[in-house]
């Protein structure tokens, strides 16, 4: 059984190769490389958090140094040569590129005011570059497939040299909407490195003001012992009740995944420990994996940090980054007690897990518990109070810190026995970057080397292709239009990590969906006739014979087809003239939220499902099978992003969110019992029919009659199902005794 480390919180980087493990903190080689890399990693993580609080560079001077020093860990560490990479013409290769690439970026950041004056000077010229900006800036375009190939495979490289290819000279030979015209090298290469959509744009500014910072967070949380006591506290929660260690798997896996930002590591982190505490309190192999893997997969929905999505949604929504968080507590706490719903089913349909008592360590759970919550409620209370992610992570960093050694004197105080604390001194916190830092190497490339495909995107224009092939292929139904979403962020799971599919999906779906939720409004304006002739004589520009009513009404169904007919480019313009501006950001963060929901389907969904196939490895299950598991128990990946688009989840009052919220748990249960065929006693035809009847009241937005009734008919078609379980039990005693 293959097990992996509980202090390693990286995703797994694809093609690891020769020196990876040289910033791995159990490696024993003293060479002088290994020193000098691992030095340069610590200092470099310093210089993330001094870059965000003290030192004051220019944006792109902040991102270039961001990139060059990853660069160069990923050129030293993830080395091409294979079986050849501790070579010593292998290690100076590596050293040289890594280098090289590392200047180029310098360079490109501390040319920019030169190629500006250069080009002010030649009248009627196009971006004038010297030699060396020439060399720098294909450097860093080489580097970016290169590197992006070494972290996460080929879909990357490939998806950026198409990118390049369409603003090069492909777009002019498409037809219709994706036609594009060509632009000259020069062009393109001046917006790659220094537009704002660029290489060290908008994306490179995330990871190196918020996601990095976050990550090395996570590395003291880690080297603190505060992941022991995510898992002490779960036992404590869980531990005295039928299937308690799966519990404690959905539990802890909802809390680590505030500390590592990918469903992967978090899989490996915690699965160590729950996996084989599922299998030996009864749960089957593939089962076991399975919630693991579901609920790791959870740990990017759950606040406050919600791996890397929210501060990318924050920087392309302009919503602030509190309001996301906030907005996204209820439908977390749906994911994970609907993953926790089947736990239950199947631990009474299997008879498994009866009151195993497991043991708590109470010391982990002090000394572990306040150097978790304390820096975590420091890092919340920045947050809500206004400031920067950045800032907060910071200043949680230190607050961490000083935790562990007044942990530290009460132990020296009070005994070990009491506390187990990690001291945070040198030694400890140079571990702590060294994790962050290491976590963040995939990241680091990836957010840089996408920039290049989305200034391609916006600089083309593609994104409003993409967003009518939507609205063309949805014909204007929500539904449709999210099931191609998810179609299309489960293709390309299979070859990136989350977060990056997520990227990709907003750019070219986001404002296609906001716009087709923005069309509801719309659509009951029209029910009710628009008086306004200014706004109203937009409409007799759609070639339909339902424009004619638009000043006096019409169906609904008129309504519907008359939006439907309406050209893209026009229905952008009609939109902010009949939609309120808080409505439309509203109807943006929802399109954002439920992309950001199915872009995590991959990591549970088969063929490609690398959450559930980390699982598998640890609990020696077969890897397809434990994808469909997954995929099985992870189903409010679908069902909450319907409840975004369907209900006011989002936008309604609390009193209204805390209707939804409390009735769709009837309702997900109801859908659990129905997939399992079991509530707590089999399933017969009367109760599939209560089951359904409840699971459709439960789900009625806002109608109070309806989800009571459909409440009422869950618990009764519960109640009656344990009834038959009982009726079946002793019939059995009774033929076993006769």
């Amino acid at each position: 059984m293959s097990q992996a480390n509980p202090t390693d919180i990286q995703e797994p980087i694809v093609n690891l190769q020769g020196r990876e493990s040289w910033l791995t903190v159990e490696n024993t080689d003293k060479s002088v490389l290994r020193y000098a890399v691992v030095g340069f990693a610590v200092l470099f993580a310093l210089w993330h958090i001094a870059t965000n609080i003290y030192l004051n560079e220019p944006g792109k001077w902040q991102n270039a140094i961001h990139f060059a020093g990853f660069a160069f860990l990923a050129s030293v560490t993830l080395s091409p040569f294979g079986k050849y990479a501790d070579r010593s013409w292998a290690i100076f290769a590596d050293f040289a590129y890594g280098l090289l690439v590392a200047s180029a970026a310098l360079w490109v950041a501390g040319a920019e005011n030169g190629v500006y004056e250069r080009t002010l000077s030649v009248t009627g010229q196009s971006w004038q570059f010297t030699l060396m900006d020439w060399a720098a800036g294909f450097l860093l375009i080489f580097a970016a497939l290169d590197l992006s190939r070494r972290v996460s495979g080929w879909v990357i490289p490939i998806l950026i040299i198409i990118s390049l290819s369409y603003i090069l000279f492909l777009g002019g030979y498409l037809p219709g909407v994706f036609r594009a015209a060509s632009l000259p090298v020069n062009d393109v290469l001046f917006r790659t490195m220094y537009n704002d959509e660029g290489m060290f744009g908008i994306l490179a500014d995330i990871s190196s003001t918020n996601i990095t910072l976050f990550m090395i967070f996570g590395g003291f949380l880690v080297a603190s012992g505060a992941s022991d006591f995510v898992i002490e506290l779960s036992k404590v929660v869980a531990g005295r009740i039928r299937g308690g260690a799966a519990f404690v798997a959905v539990l802890s896996s909802a809390l680590t995944g505030t500390i590592s930002g990918s469903a992967i590591a978090n899989t490996a982190s915690t699965g160590v420990i729950t996996i084989p505490l599922m299998k030996s309190n009864g749960f089957r192999p593939q089962f076991a994996a399975g919630v693991e893997a579901s609920a790791s997969t959870g740990g990017q929905l759950m606040p406050p940090i919600m791996g890397a999505g929210a501060f990318v949604m924050a920087s392309y929504t302009s919503i602030p980054y509190a309001t996301i968080v906030s907005v996204s507590i209820i439908p977390a706490f749906l994911y994970f007690l609907s993953v926790a719903f089947i736990v239950r089913i199947e631990a009474v349909k299997h008879q498994v897990g009866e009151g195993v008592d497991l043991v708590v360590n109470r010391a982990k759970l002090l000394s572990g518990g306040l150097a978790f919550i304390l820096p975590l409620t420091v890092m919340i209370y920045l947050l809500m109070s206004g400031v920067t992610p950045s800032y907060a992570a910071c200043w949680a960093i230190a607050a961490l810190v000083v935790v562990s050694w007044f942990t530290s004197l009460a132990a020296r105080i009070f005994g070990r026995a009491n506390f187990e604390p990690v001291h945070m001194g040198p030694a400890k916190i140079s571990e702590a970057l060294l994790i962050g830092i290491r976590s963040s190497i995939m990241t680091g490339i990836l957010l840089v080397s996408i920039g290049i495909m989305n200034n391609a995107i916006v600089t083309s224009g593609i994104g409003n292709g993409f967003s009518l092939m939507i609205a063309q292929w949805s014909g204007g139904s929500l539904v449709i239009a999210i099931l191609l979403i998810g179609l299309a962020s489960l293709v390309l799971g299979m070859g990136l990590p989350v977060t990056a599919a997520y990227i990709i999906l907003a750019i070219l779906t986001a404002p296609a969906l906001a716009g087709i939720l923005a069309d509801s409004i719309i659509i009951d304006q029209l029910v009710q006739g628009i008086a306004d002739p200014a706004k109203s004589a937009m409409f007799m520009l759609v070639d339909s014979p339902h424009a004619a009513k638009v000043a006096t009404g019409m169906l609904h169904e008129e309504a519907v087809a008359l939006m439907s007919a309406m050209p893209f480019e026009l229905a952008i313009t009609v939109r902010p003239l009949l939609v309120d501006p808080a409505m439309q950001a509203t109807f943006l963060l929802t399109a954002h939220l439920i992309i950001f929901w199915l872009s995590q389907d991959s990591n549970v969904t088969p063929p490609v499902c690398l959450a559930a196939f980390t699982a598998a490895g640890i609990a020696g299950s077969k890897p397809m099978a434990t994808g469909f598991e997954s995929w099985k128990i992870a189903k409010g990946l679908y069902i909450v992003p319907l409840m975004f688009a369907y209900t006011p989840l989002i936008s309604g009052s609390l009193l209204e969110i805390l209707q939804i919220g409390f009735f769709a748990l009837f309702g997900i249960y109801a859908t659990n019992a129905l997939i399992q065929r079991y509530a707590e006693g089999p399933l017969n035809p009367l109760l599939y029919g209560l089951i359904i009847l409840g699971a459709v009241g439960s789900y009625w937005p806002l109608n109070w009659a309806a989800n009571i009734a459909g409440a009422v008919l869950v618990i009764a078609a519960i109640l009656l199902s344990k009834r038959r379980q009982e009726h079946l039990g002793s019939e059995a005693e009774q033929s076993v005794s006769s």
